[in-house]
């Protein structure tokens, strides 16, 4: 997992915010002329990449119109094999198909959401995530009920861990209550805009926390407005409450720029208790055919430019150094508890204060 950071700020020698690059990885193409044409001064971008030796090669190659490319730190996270499985079902308008050769495919997260939760910061991640709340990619609909669990959650072996998600994530929820039969039933839907031209990988988070009893919940997840969970029912897969489970769900994107996800209520849902619920949503982009995230161009063929003499002049910058500083000491800390897994250790605070950072702190 490679954690990109940017921060755009003017300094006497350079003004970041003039800067133009491309950004490649493990032969992947993630940022192609990567600038600062964004509203945001503060950028992260984060991948998820296979890779098969010892060594991890990142590149910062500029442009021929800015001259030069940063980073303000990079992380580079260690992830469980099993965070992408090699399987998922691949949803569009002909059906749900199973398809496989995901687990070695590259990917860029483009939206880590907490559904019906606060924002979970990396304290409270074992792989330092961040889950932001839902409400905005949630679309005006009948109303819906946000639920939160105080109880132990019921990891199982084999099923959903702490790395696929935190406590934080499956002790909060939003659910639609269920209904008599004289107010029309709908659907809660959240919206993320994408690019066409990539498919995109769906990562939905189920744990009953709101049922009172085994088997009382039944209900349809849809992506695009396409059937891909039908009679989803969270009693038969986990076997008890308060246990999570997760879908991985592929889909193509879609000419208007949209990727929805909808869950509504199943023919077999009871009358009482709740018609839906869902936890958490991940949204992430593939790589092309190109091995890239951002267009149809390959790293290769940057690099046979750069090569060629059309490319700019990469400058060092020490921007941030403190923030780099660390970072390495976080990276040193984890290398140390996988050597004597029996040494606790915690993890660096990353707001630290420039007066901190300089009186040693």
């Amino acid at each position: 997992m490679v954690r990109l950071h940017f921060h755009r700020f003017s300094s006497s020698k350079f003004d970041l915010s003039d800067a133009q690059f491309h950004v490649l990885a493990d032969g992947y193409l993630l940022l192609n002329n990567f600038d600062a044409l964004t509203k945001k001064n503060v950028e992260v971008r984060e991948f998820i990449l296979w890779v098969d030796s010892d060594k991890l090669e990142i590149s910062f190659i500029p442009s021929k119109k800015s001259k030069f490319g940063f980073a303000s730190a990079i992380e580079v996270i260690s992830a469980p094999t099993d965070l992408i499985l090699d399987t998922a079902q691949k949803v569009d308008s002909n059906g749900v198909v199973k398809t496989t050769g995901f687990s070695k495919n590259g990917f860029e997260t483009l939206f880590r959401v907490n559904v019906g939760g606060p924002k979970v910061t990396p304290f409270n991640d074992s792989l330092w995530r961040t889950w932001v709340p839902d409400h905005e990619f949630l679309k005006p609909s009948g109303g819906s009920k946000e639920v939160h669990f105080s109880g132990r959650i019921k990891y199982q072996i084999g099923g959903a861990s702490r790395e696929i998600a935190p406590d934080n994530v499956y002790d909060s929820a939003r659910v639609i209550v269920a209904s008599d039969s004289t107010i029309p039933k709908y659907n809660l839907t959240w919206t993320f805009p994408v690019v066409n031209g990539f498919k995109y990988l769906v990562r939905t988070h189920f744990c009953d926390i709101a049922s009172p009893v085994l088997g009382s919940l039944y209900f349809n997840v849809y992506i695009n407005g396409n059937l891909a969970y039908e009679n989803l029912d969270l009693s038969t897969i986990t076997n008890s409450l308060a246990s999570p489970f997760y879908a991985d769900f592929v889909v193509d994107g879609s000419e208007n720029g949209v990727l929805m996800v909808s869950i509504g209520p199943s023919n077999w849902s009871s009358p009482s208790g709740v018609d839906a619920i869902l936890n958490g949503l991940e949204v992430f982009k593939l790589g092309n055919s190109m091995r890239s995230f951002d267009g149809m161009i390959s790293g290769e063929s940057v690099l046979r430019k750069c090569r060629g003499g059309s490319g700019g002049v990469l400058v060092p910058l020490a921007a941030a150094m403190g923030l780099l500083v660390a970072a390495s000491l976080i990276l040193r800390k984890r290398f140390m508890s996988i050597r004597d897994s029996s040494v606790p250790w915690s993890r660096l605070p990353t707001d630290v204060s420039e007066v901190d950072l300089k009186s040693g702190y």
